[in-house]
């Protein structure tokens, strides 16, 4: 049975990357909806059977400047309240969690390259066991607050909010799982202003991909197996708030 999933993208190039080969293997039929110049309505985003929020440069609070973002935070709180199945990256994670009624901040500091996790007591017993000691691409500066019933998974010295699950069927993660290793020069070209900005060495993020990218994708495949284990078939029961 062929399933839709669905990504809603900010900037081109971050795309479902390692995740793309991964649900067309299970029978999906991927596409997108650019978030920025196509309208973003529930109908668009309660149709497809998974839905993949993914990352930006803009902040859940810059709706003033970039007006699609209250849009696309109501469709996102429609579908939540479906309790279909959504997966939210980065920014989307941050949208996600702000369509549950948590607050998403600048925290004024950036946590950017491949740095590991520290999975709570929860994140070892979730999908996230496989990422244990392995070393994920971080790529940030805005933090999520844990969502009102939500558990949370991860975190790091810097950022405590890594990553968030309510129930099986949302997953918020605040890193980008979904980066592949071998396209890791278009981010460095599409962030090239705000690595300047922070003074980050993009040949160290190029290295450290080049280093860590196999057994990150590896486990990245495992995180993502499971994930979808819990969601497929799809179920559209809805939520009990």
């Amino acid at each position: 049975m062929t399933r839709d999933a669905l990504a809603v993208r900010h900037v081109h190039f971050e795309d479902l990357g390692l995740l793309a080969p991964l649900l067309e293997a299970r029978g999906y039929r991927t596409s997108y909806l650019d978030a920025p110049v196509e309208p973003v309505t529930p109908e668009a985003l309660l149709g497809p059977d998974l839905l993949v929020v993914l990352g930006g440069p803009v902040g859940v609070y810059d709706d003033e400047a970039y007006p699609f973002l209250r849009e696309e935070k109501a469709a996102i709180q429609a579908r939540l309240d479906a309790g279909l199945p959504t997966l939210g990256v980065c920014l989307g994670a941050q949208l996600v969690a702000a369509a549950l009624g948590a607050d998403v901040e600048a925290t004024g500091r950036t946590e950017i390259g491949y740095a590991p996790l520290s999975l709570t007591a929860e994140g070892r017993g979730s999908v996230l066991a496989a990422l244990d000691g392995v070393p994920v691409l971080h790529w940030h500066g805005d933090q999520f607050a844990v969502p009102e019933g939500a558990t949370l998974l991860a975190e790091t010295p810097g950022f405590p909010h890594q990553a968030f699950a309510l129930g099986p069927q949302v997953l918020g993660l605040q890193f980008h799982l979904e980066a592949d290793h071998t396209r890791i020069e278009q981010w460095l070209v599409g962030h090239a202003h705000e690595l300047a900005s922070a003074g980050i060495d993009p040949g160290r993020i190029r290295a450290d991909a080049a280093a860590h990218g196999p057994k990150l994708a590896a486990a990245t495949a495992r995180v993502f197996e499971q994930w979808l284990d819990g969601i497929d078939p799809p179920t559209r029961t809805p939520r009990v708030p």
